[in-house]
């Protein structure tokens, strides 16, 4: 299945859930990934984003919906499918979309944003999301060619204030500038409501990973809340 631009209409107001667990937890194997995906689907995601080669791989023989992959290679700065190199192998593994960091910091491999993403239209099949932290970022994504744009990176990169829950005023300031790319609503999304308020401020869609897919993260909220 290939995704085009005009499929991703699909997508329109719908839920993608991110199936994500950290190295080291008992849940870091792809065939957990796979299944955490496929329920997610029965659940009523229409997409989902995973991470890690592996992943992507077993993930995309698992479920017949869009696959948003990354590779996630350091902890800091530009770490989110980095460079051309780590987009190429993403998109070979068989994602649908690859989803990379979208700001304007520099890139470990020294390419611009835009020649990222003309790499990797060139070099695959797949569509690029723009994982961006601020409004800036954004508008520079769409002007680089990515295909989405997402507020993955709000709070991150130091433009923006981390807010507690999803950056509902950024949502707003870049769907009112008209990008004409889908926006998709990523990051801190804990509860329906939020899901629902980050929809209303403009997202064209709506991920949420940790609140459905981190079980070590959940149970902490409710351990703190009975200790609190």
């Amino acid at each position: 299945m290939l995704l085009t631009p005009e499929g991703l209409e699909s997508l329109r107001s719908q839920l993608i859930v991110s199936c994500q667990a950290y190295p080291g937890e008992p849940m870091r194997d792809p065939r957990t990934t796979a299944q955490f995906a496929a329920s997610a689907v029965i659940g009523g995601a229409a997409a989902v984003r995973v991470q890690g080669l592996a992943d992507i791989q077993h993930t995309r023989a698992a479920v017949e919906v869009p696959v948003i992959g990354l590779w996630k290679d350091g902890h800091d700065g530009v770490f989110i499918t980095p460079t051309l190199r780590h987009a190429l192998a993403v998109a070979n593994a068989g994602a649908h979309v690859v989803a990379i960091d979208g700001t304007r910091r520099q890139r470990p491999d020294g390419l611009s944003l835009a020649a990222t993403v003309a790499g990797i239209h060139a070099g695959s099949h797949a569509l690029v999301m723009a994982d961006c932290g601020s409004l800036e970022d954004a508008a520079a994504a769409v002007e680089a060619g990515a295909d989405l744009i997402g507020t993955t990176l709000a709070g991150y990169t130091g433009e923006r204030p981390k807010t507690p829950g999803p950056d509902l005023d950024l949502l707003e300031k870049i769907a009112a500038a008209g990008l004409g790319k889908p926006l998709i609503a990523e990051g801190r999304i804990h509860t329906p409501v939020q899901a629902r308020q980050a929809l209303d401020a403009g997202a064209f869609a709506v991920v949420v990973g940790t609140a459905i897919t981190h079980p070590a993260t959940i149970s902490g909220w409710f351990a703190a809340a009975l200790h609190s």
